[in-house]
């Protein structure tokens, strides 16, 4: 099986080969995987990244492709160069998207035939960002969405995830398979970079205090008072906290 690379900003990939299966994931522009499978509309793959396994639609993917740079930003407008001006259109690469620069002009950098990032949202492809809560910080307020990975809309474990998948450092996609993934922390007071797991959900300590989550019941990304959390999630949906991992320990 040949490696792919994926050539579109993003795309849901499904649990099954149809639309009105569950969104499982998102894959985003430079993303490698292996082809499985296929028929004349759907292909099954596996993600290099993290071997997550699901359907995406048929499509012509890259073969060949080397990623130079990645964005660090959550989104990153497209232009084209019409004249030697750029103008701006309505699409965009998403944060951890890896791109191949082939030039540079002015303020741009092109990745594909008259397709141009501002130099200013991308870094080096061996950019290591040890930063953690810079990163997750990046998406306070964005929208809840079960499978979800980008500003567009993300979920918990993707919240936890793209900070690992950036720094190309492997990391489980489901809450289910990072709790078993995770080291166990010994300390018993929480600080900076604990992970906490429940049940089907999880998030960050910035602090001794505060505690960053994409969380269903409030349908987006937001801080909240770490005891105040776990009294919340216990009284809600009656779950204990099942493990308190720690993000340098990973």
């Amino acid at each position: 099986m040949k490696n792919n690379f994926y050539n579109k900003s993003l795309e849901n990939i499904y649990s099954k080969p149809s639309l009105k299966s569950e969104v499982s994931t998102q894959i985003l522009y430079g993303e490698k995987f292996k082809i499985l499978s296929s028929n004349y509309r759907w292909v099954k793959i596996k993600t290099y990244y993290d071997n997550y396994i699901g359907f995406i639609k048929k499509n012509k993917f890259y073969s060949l492709f080397k990623p130079t740079h990645k964005v660090y930003t959550l989104k990153s407008r497209i232009y084209k160069n019409v004249k030697n001006k750029f103008l701006p259109s309505n699409r965009f690469l998403f944060f951890s998207s890896e791109v191949n620069i082939l030039c540079s002009k002015k303020n741009f950098a092109q990745y594909e035939k008259n397709k141009w990032l501002k130099i200013k949202d991308i870094k080096k492809i061996n950019n290591f960002e040890k930063n953690y809560s810079k990163i997750i910080k990046l998406f306070m307020n964005t929208k809840y969405l079960w499978g979800g990975k980008t500003v567009n809309g993300i979920d918990c474990s993707a919240l936890i995830q793209i900070y690992f998948k950036y720094n190309k450092q492997f990391f489980p996609r489901d809450t289910k398979d990072q709790v078993k993934f995770c080291k166990k922390n010994k300390h018993k007071a929480f600080k900076s970079g604990d992970i906490i797991f429940w049940k089907g959900h999880v998030g960050l300590c910035l602090n001794n205090k505060e505690f960053i989550h994409a969380y269903g019941p409030m349908k987006k990304v937001l801080v909240m008072p770490v005891k105040k959390t776990i009294k919340l999630i216990k009284k809600t949906a009656n779950l204990n906290v099942k493990k308190i991992s720690n993000i340098k320990l990973n």
